[in-house]
């Protein structure tokens, strides 16, 4: 950025050009103590400034000897100090140093009525004196005071200061004189009645002491504040009178120009006081004035001023920006002399002087651009007459003098690290530059004529003189612009320096595409030149990025300018031989052909960018080199099929595009023709690729179809011609109207389209392929290549049948496609997505599958025989032989058919069938079929189950079931199931096929022991587990065992029962014995059975049984509870009685056995819970009792339970368990007790599934931190007893709790 030091000399110099256009005189700071004496006389002398800058005028009446000799004190001393300076309407409060001129007062200075400059006026009025004798005060002070404040007064100035300087040697001299006070109490008294602070004491001012230096401190602050609050107040008052001004601009008469040179005051006075951001804002809003009055003027609203800068443009000479105040261009906006750009120019010079000013050089540069480009558009609206060139050279030298002022500020490693805020000048300058290259005849071929010449000459004689503050730069702009029109080689050195240094900068900041649209302007220069091979370079790139970015008309644009490079450049594509270059004469090792500017033709052929005659005419070129004699056998231009034509889909005949050897394919092509005109095309060929895995031959129709689409058809992505497919999944354009209206009138003032999703439009590609598909392509050789020949493409589509025979059995891949059209084919290396077909050669099989989801066992059902003969014929006489199964067998009419079909499921035919059965086989003639066909019949087979089904196998069956089937929560959903195999031989295979037949049982069974008291009772259900229902017969349940003394009889009366679907039936047996009851009981159930809705057969089928044993079932305990009637709320005894009703038996040798001498006892754990909630249990709840081993051995216990409801309630639930202790010889034995008090037992569930153990949880402790405490120790364990073993003989009594008699809502528990 500029120093300080320059920013003070450019200011000086702003200040004292200003000072010229006010002819207020300058006088030399260093005036003599007697020129100034001098001076005092002569009346019309003019006032002294002494100082040279342009500071705030401050006048000095009275004693001037006095005022020089405190003058380098003053100025020194008055800008050392900030004050804060608060202006009006609300806005921030700055701290400003103050300076100011000190002038000589004359009554000449004072303002004038009307007066708005505010250069030349005075802000504040000094009177000095050091007068210490009265009566020189009376005699010549004094009336000097008075007649100096009339003067002020008659010009309405009121800010005036009068200094009383008091000197120490003056008074020693001057015996007599009063004290110093009373000279500034007469002048106070005087003239200071109302405003005494505006007398001010300065004492010994050329002294160095404290008491000195106070009375400057004092002196200065009170200055300082005068200065100040004249500043506040006369700012004030013309930025009303300008506010005034402003507002009358739509009175008749009102002159901008006028209106410029007032607010151009205020902003010098800003400047003055160095707020340089306050004084750029007056010229931005002079700027923007004048650029909405030039907007209203297109819009047919125009105010007569602007007629003065409608003028002709006759002079171009551009900015000035190397003087801070450019005073002939000033003069002429005063005298409304000046043209608009003499106005933008001169206006832009003072922002971009106080920009430098503010070390903001790089806005410099973007507000450069914007003036140069409005300047452009204000000219065209105001329709100002500018001769042809004329603004070319203005923007070109104003581009120049920009840079060039903003590299005198800043140093070069600030130049190149801000390089994107200037670049967009070197591209203007740059374009600029070329237009006046073509306008002048630099560009052309032959040079520049006569009429170039003159127009050179006029242009040059528009720019006038050389500036003298240029004269001296070897580089300026002026220099450059006239050496560049003198000749074509100079122009063209100065062209293609501005335009590589242009790339270059765009290509160091990223901005890729701007540099790719300078290089299109270099190519069309260097075409001009005739020097198509540096031309060709740039298009090149460009057309790279546009293709990239998808930019449809750009890459037309650049296309053709291509083609056009291409054709003068005459490439040559060569294609070396295979053979090598030594062995074959050179002309059969090369091909001489243009192929880069065919591939470009053939884009532009069928770019619809384009118009109708030039795609004509591009398609033209291509034919017409096609028809050209071939000079080398067998060799072809070979390009991109993507500009010739596409493939927009591929139809498959059959659908499925699987046949079998022998079978024929249809492929139809859907071809878009992308040329204007009908095209002869020679031949139209698809190479194939044939690939065989290993056993894919083996795959079946079937197979094969799972895996090809349904209807045929593949369709291919749609292109646009030239695009990358990326571009392709880009949004759509969102566009939005847009309006702008004025705030004042709400009248339309712009209005315009938006793009709210241009940043997903415009991000760059990261990496992308090739996308200009080089001419040097070749098809694959391969021995399968699909041909249709002599074909007109007509413009759009087409399509394009190929029909082919499967011979070898594997896949086949349509890789490339090709159009030759004479010497040259146009192919698509890769066909995308990829289309196969496949060839299969299938062997004869054999299915069979039922007809419904499941085969049930014990009725008729059908299966489904589906003979698929592949390669096999099937002849007269050929037969099935099914082995015949006792349990299994086969159920056939004689009026059976076949149905006949080929592998597509077409022409289906019926056949009869003919079934044989003897003893051991059962044969079925197949009707003759040819190869690849399919024959299917059904057949009725009927199980027989025959082996009964056991209670393990069932309930493990059903567990596995369940554990496989976890989603399925109904239990019905599991039936056990029975696989039957059948051997059947086929005619083609001299082995023999196994087919296993899965049946299902319909009926789950299980069982119960139920107990009443001594009573025995067995319980047998019967769950239907098909969607279908029975017919059940002839229940039965026996013992199968050697026991003669037991006997069951059924308590069911009904011979026969309906069970529907997942529905179940019951039967019960009561069991009765003489002697005592074995260990265990072995019982057999057996029911028949029939479906409900099948016919009758005179098969007889045979019952379903259920095996199932009973173990530990005879009664050992039944506890006994005895009580009276209670009351709610009042504790209850509860007695318990434990019995005993066998002696020692085998099974109960285990664990919790102890004997003593013969003795035995066993421990038991009781526990009284209520899970209905009807009694409360008060104490201890549960306990561990030992027990003897002995018949009718009782155990009594007691215990309190409290009744919470009235009414008949049941008794507690009262539950054994047996008590095993652990046995471990490292672990300290626990009582009892101290175990049932913690709760920490464990319940072993193996023996009963069933049993519900949850009670023996006690009230909260089950999971208590005392498990925690115990961690480690023995834990004794709990085993349920078996069904059966005991019995609670008051499971179904009730007791009688009556409500209390103070009880005033009646509870009452009804069961």
């Amino acid at each position: 950025m500029e120093p300080a030091p320059a920013a003070a000399a450019a200011a000086a110099a702003a200040a004292a050009t200003t000072a010229e256009a006010r002819p207020p005189p300058t006088v030399a700071a260093a005036a003599t103590e007697d020129a100034l004496g001098e001076d005092e006389e002569e009346v019309e002398a003019p006032p002294v400034i002494y100082t040279m800058e342009n500071k705030p005028i401050v006048t000095c009446a009275g004693d001037q000897n006095l005022f020089s000799s405190l003058y380098p004190t003053l100025s020194q001393q008055l800008p050392k100090e900030p004050m804060e300076w608060r202006r009006s309407y609300g806005r921030a409060p700055k701290m400003i140093h103050l300076e100011s001129n000190f002038v000589q007062f004359k009554e000449e200075l004072l303002p004038k009525e009307g007066n708005k400059a505010l250069l030349t006026f005075p802000f504040l009025h000094i009177y000095w004196t050091e007068c210490c004798d009265t009566e020189v005060y009376k005699a010549t002070v004094k009336d000097d005071i008075t007649k100096w404040q009339n003067v002020l007064k008659v010009h309405s100035s009121m800010d005036w200061l009068i200094v009383v300087v008091e000197c120490d040697a003056k008074k020693k001299n001057k015996t007599n004189i009063l004290p110093r006070t009373s000279i500034v109490d007469k002048i106070r008294n005087d003239f200071c009645n109302k405003q005494s602070d505006r007398c001010v004491v300065l004492s010994d001012p050329l002294k160095d002491s404290s008491r000195s230096q106070e009375s400057w401190n004092a002196f200065l602050t009170k200055l300082r504040t005068l200065l100040l609050m004249s500043f506040t107040k006369n700012l004030g008052k013309f930025e009303d009178d300008m506010r005034t001004l402003r507002e009358k601009r739509t009175e008749p008469g009102w002159s901008f120009c006028e209106y410029f040179m007032v607010q151009e005051e205020l902003a010098f006075v800003f400047e003055m006081l160095q707020q340089f951001e306050d004084a750029l804002v007056q010229y931005d809003e002079l700027d923007a004035l004048f650029s909405q009055y030039v907007v209203n003027f297109g819009a047919g609203d125009g105010a007569n001023w602007l007629t003065f800068f409608c003028q002709p443009v006759r002079s171009w000479n551009g900015l000035v920006l190397r003087k801070p105040i450019d005073m002939e261009k000033r003069e002429l906006i005063q005298n409304q002399e000046a043209t608009l750009l003499d106005l933008r120019s001169y206006l832009f010079s003072r922002q971009c002087t106080l920009l430098i000013f503010l070390q903001r050089p790089w806005e410099v540069s973007q507000r450069a651009l914007e003036l140069l480009h409005n300047c452009v558009q204000e000219l065209k609206l105001l329709e100002v007459s500018v001769p042809p060139g004329a603004l070319d050279c203005w923007v070109f030298l104003s581009c120049l003098e920009v840079l060039q002022r903003i590299e005198g500020c800043c140093d070069r490693s600030q130049i190149d690290a801000n390089v994107s805020h200037t670049v967009g000048l070197w591209s203007y300058a740059t374009e600029k530059l070329k237009s006046l290259g073509y306008l002048c005849g630099l560009v052309s071929e032959k040079g520049p004529d006569s009429e170039d010449l003159n127009r050179t000459v006029d242009l040059l004689a528009g720019l006038g003189a050389e500036r003298p503050e240029t004269a001296n730069t070897a580089q300026s702009p002026y220099k450059k612009l006239k050496e560049a029109l003198s000749s074509v080689e100079a122009f063209e050195k100065h062209y293609l320096d501005l335009s590589h240094a242009t790339i270059e900068m765009y290509k160091n900041i990223g901005r890729n595409r701007s540099a790719k649209l300078v290089g299109k302007d270099l190519a069309e220069f260097y075409m001009k030149k005739k020097s198509p091979q540096k031309a060709e370079i740039y298009l090149q790139g460009a057309l790279k990025t546009y293709l990239g970015e998808g930019w449809a008309l750009l890459i037309t644009h650049t296309r053709k300018q291509l083609a056009e490079c291409q054709k003068h450049l005459g490439q040559i594509e060569k294609y070396p031989s295979k053979e090598g270059e030594d062995d074959v004469k050179p002309e059969h090792i090369f091909l001489e052909d243009c192929g880069n500017y065919l591939q470009t033709s053939s884009l532009l052929a069928g770019d619809d960018n384009l118009t109708e005659e030039e795609r004509k005419h591009f398609c033209q070129e291509i034919l017409n080199f096609a028809k050209q004699p071939s000079d080398s056998e067998g060799q072809k231009v070979t390009l991109s099929m993507h500009s010739f034509a596409q493939l927009k889909n591929l139809h498959f005949d059959p659908p499925n595009a699987v046949v079998h050897v022998g079978g024929m394919l249809s492929i139809e092509l859907t071809l878009a023709n992308q040329m204007p005109i009908p095209v002869n095309v020679d031949q139209i060929a698809v190479n194939v690729h044939f690939s065989i895995e290993k056993n894919s031959y083996r795959k079946t129709a079937e197979w094969l179809t799972k895996h090809k689409t349904s209807n045929g058809i593949i369709n291919f992505p749609n292109e646009v011609v030239g695009l990358s497919l990326a571009r392709s999944n880009l949004p759509m354009l969102e566009l939005y109207e847009m309006y702008e209206r004025s705030p004042s009138d709400n009248s339309l003032n712009t209005t315009g389209i938006i793009c709210k999703n241009v940043h997903m439009l415009l991000r760059r590609q990261e990496s992308s392929s090739s996308l200009e598909i080089h001419p040097g392509l070749t098809l694959e050789d391969g021995a399968h290549v699909l041909k249709c020949s002599n074909l007109l493409l007509e413009p759009g589509v087409n399509k394009i049948t190929f029909k082919t025979q499967g011979k070898e059995p594997g896949t086949y891949t349509l890789r490339q496609l090709c159009i030759s059209v004479g010497k040259m084919q146009f192919a698509l290396p890769h066909i995308y997505p990829i289309v196969q077909y496949d060839v299969y050669s299938q062997e004869p099989q054999l299915k069979v599958e039922p007809c419904t989801d499941s085969l049930l066992a014990g009725i008729p059902q059908k299966v489904k025989f589906t003979v698929t003969t592949g390669h096999y014929t099937i002849k007269n006489g050929d037969a099935l032989q099914l082995s015949n199964a006792d349990a299994m067998p086969i159920l056939y009419h004689p009026e059976s058919k076949a149905v006949i079909y080929s592998n597509t499921r077409e022409n289906a035919l019926e056949a009869s069938l003919t079934i044989q059965s003897s003893e051991k086989i059962t044969s079925i003639s197949l009707p003759v079929a040819p190869a690849y066909h399919i024959i299917a019949f059904e057949l009725e087979v009927l199980y027989l189950p025959s082996t009964p089904v056991c209670m393990m196998e069932n309930e493990n069956l059903a567990k596995e079931l369940r554990r496989k089937n976890k989603e399925k929560e109904s239990p019905y959903s599991c039936m056990a199931t029975v696989d039957q195999k059948v051997t059947i031989d086929c005619p083609w295979s001299i082995y023999s096929t196994i087919i296993a037949l899965t049946f299902s049982i319909p009926f789950k069974a299980k069982h119960s022991l139920l107990s009443a008291g001594k009573r025995k009772y067995i319980q047998v259900c019967v769950q239907n587990m098909s969607e279908i229902s029975f017919q059940l017969s002839d229940s039965n349940l026996k013992s199968t065992g050697s026991c003669t003394d037991l006997s069951l009889e059924p308590l069911s009366s009904r011979a026969e029962q309906h069970i529907y679907s997942k529905q179940a039936v019951f039967f019960v047996w009561e069991l009765k014995w003489i002697k005592e009851l074995p260990s265990s009981l072995q019982c057999q159930f057996s029911m028949s059975f029939c479906s409900t809705s099948c016919e009758e057969h005179l098969l007889s089928l045979k019952p379903y049984i259920y095996e199932f044993q009973l173990e530990n079932f005879f009664l050992r305990f039944p506890p006994q509870l005895g009580a009276e009637y209670c009351k709610t709320g009042s504790l209850c005894s509860l007695e318990v009685l434990i019995t005993r009703l066998s002696d020692l038996l085998d099974v109960d040798k285990d664990e919790a056995l102890t004997e003593s001498e013969g003795y035995c006892t066993t421990k038991l754990m009781y526990e009284v819970a209520d899970n209905s909630s009807n009694w409360a249990v008060c104490g201890k709840s549960s306990g561990v009792i030992s027990m003897p081993v002995a018949a009718q051995a009782t155990h009594r216990v007691h215990m309190e339970v409290m009744p919470l409801f009235a009414g008949y309630l049941p008794f507690p639930d009262v539950r054994l368990f047996k008590y095993l202790p652990h046995h471990s010889a490292h672990s300290m034995q626990l009582d009892a007790d101290s175990w049932i008090e913690n709760d920490n037992l464990s319940v072993d569930k193996n023996l009963d599934d069933q049993a519900d153990n949850s009670s023996i949880k006690s009230r909260g402790s089950i999971h208590s931190a005392a498990s925690a405490e115990h961690k480690g120790l023995p834990m004794p364990r709990l085993q349920s007893f078996s069904p059966g073993q005991v019995f609670n003989s008051s499971s179904g009594m009730q007791v009688l709790v009556i409500p209390s008699k103070d009880d005033h809502i009646l509870e009452v528990n009804v069961t």
